[in-house]
């Protein structure tokens, strides 16, 4: 989209129109010319609509902030490797210990969980 394309709002109009008074006031524009512009103004829908209305006048001219594209949140880019690869761990060790508690009947065996976790903290934090 280009910048011509964008929508513009109330406030953007009402600047508009404010400038076409200013050149109306300096003798750049007659009543009549100052009346259609202003109608056009006021059904302007873009940027290149009231851009189109400046064309053949001198500054000033109809400006608008610079639109960045967004940036995208950290829930599209994915959760970081170290997150995603310590949920895996701690995953896998989870069915280890139950596989180990069905084979061996040995309920100690569900400390691995948090032993690993204690590992992948302290490997998070060198």
């Amino acid at each position: 989209m280009s910048e011509r394309d964008i929508r513009i709002g109330d406030a953007e109009r009402e600047h508009a129109l404010g400038l076409l008074g200013t050149h109306l006031g300096e003798g750049r524009l007659s009543v009549d010319e100052y009346g259609d512009r202003s109608a056009r103004v006021a059904t302007a829908k873009t940027r290149g609509d009231l851009y189109a209305l400046f064309s053949d006048l001198p500054a000033p001219r109809p400006t608008f902030p610079r639109v960045e594209p967004p940036v995208p949140d950290r829930a599209r880019r994915g959760a970081p490797v170290e997150f995603r690869v310590s949920t895996a761990a701690v995953t896998a060790v989870a069915i280890i210990s139950v596989v180990l508690f069905v084979l061996l009947r040995n309920p100690f065996v569900f400390l691995l969980i948090p032993a690993v976790m204690l590992l992948i903290g302290r490997m998070g934090r060198r």
